[in-house]
């Protein structure tokens, strides 16, 4: 167990929680122009494709890292339960509760409804349309309310057994992927399948000791390009093949973006930043990002009304120019709304 050791210093995952935050939101406005593969020009769906697959790590990424924090910690269930859930239910109550009223304002005389007509169909909206970036907070719920029991386990396995359990996760990844699952008998591995598998690689990750591995950062970002471009190529040439955009190669549990957050992952371990105005960044970023992950969808929805969006200068430039603009506003957003009575505990 002496290559396992817990890293004091934690500031490369702010690094990492940073560029996952901006992944996000770069993801969603590269997203539409991947939907109109042979309808726009190879140039922009080519684009589109390059920057998309660049980011399909950050949630991933935002599950590792909530493994790497969290897992090593014991916790009293009572008191962890207070802290840590209450910190996403409040924002959550928050967000939903604003995004059923711009679901609802958009509707003609949608305030004018039944009052259980409005819930009805507003929640209908957001379980499908406006909010569908939700999905990650009712995800992230289930794995807190796992983790007090998941870290009792990990601290008290030896490596043998942790990677086991990864080993496992891994060949639940590859037999539900639609590529392989046709060929492969329906083993039920449903215990060790789905973001829990993130965690745990997330916490060995780490503290697991690379420091012996020449020229750990190479290696680590040839792992992400890897990925990247296994991501990119891939989507082209399924997409080819059935004639229309074909997502196997972009989901989360894809081989190619586990391969790719894993290589992120451990390039940021090994790297560090020194520049104090990139510090400055991060520093704000990162305690907001929980935030702009709620109220970013909501602010590319109003961009994109007055005309700004990932074609905005053509895709090339649209695209991170539209995430940089969402990123500021959605970030100003939730500072201003931090500044409010009690507006730490419902901004996020």
């Amino acid at each position: 167990m002496s290559d396992l050791q817990q890293r004091e210093d934690t500031t490369w995952l702010d690094n990492l929680r940073v560029v996952a935050t901006i992944s996000v939101i770069f993801l969603h406005v590269a997203a539409p122009f991947l939907y109109k593969f042979e309808r726009i020009s190879d140039f922009n769906w080519w684009t589109a494709n390059v920057y998309d697959s660049l980011v399909r790590f950050c949630v991933p990424i935002f599950v590792m890292i909530t493994g790497a924090l969290l897992l090593p910690k014991d916790y009293q269930l009572n008191d962890y339960l207070k802290k840590r859930v209450t910190r996403i239910i409040f924002p959550f109550l928050f967000w939903i509760s604003i995004y059923l009223i711009h679901v609802l304002g958009t509707l003609k005389n949608g305030f004018k409804l039944p009052f259980w007509e409005m819930i009805n169909i507003g929640s209908t909206k957001i379980a499908y349309k406006t909010t569908y970036h939700f999905w990650y907070i009712y995800m992230i719920i289930g794995i807190y309310l796992f983790i007090p029991i998941l870290s009792k386990w990990i601290r008290k396995a030896t490596e043998k057994e942790i990677l086991y359990f990864l080993v496992l996760w891994v060949i639940t990844i590859i037999i539900a992927n639609p590529l392989f699952s046709k060929y492969i008998p329906d083993f039920n591995l449903k215990y060790f399948s789905g973001f829990v598998g993130y965690i745990v690689l997330g916490y060995y990750l780490s503290i697991r000791n690379f420091e012996k591995v020449k020229h750990i950062r190479i290696i680590s970002f040839l792992i992400f390009l890897t990925g990247v471009l296994l991501t990119v190529f891939g989507t082209y040439f399924l997409s080819k093949y059935n004639d229309r955009f074909t997502i196997d190669l972009y989901t989360y549990f894809s081989p190619n973006v586990v391969i790719a957050a894993i290589g992120l992952f451990l390039f940021f371990k090994h790297s560090y930043l020194v520049n104090p105005q990139l510090k400055a960044i991060r520093k704000f970023i990162n305690k907001h990002s929980f935030g702009i992950y709620f109220v970013h969808i909501l602010v590319l929805y109003y961009m994109s009304r007055f005309g700004i969006n990932g074609a905005v200068f053509g895709v090339m430039f649209g695209i991170p120019l539209t995430t940089v603009i969402c990123l500021i506003i959605s970030g100003l957003t939730i500072y201003l709304l931090k500044k409010l009575p009690f507006g730490d505990k419902f901004a996020g």
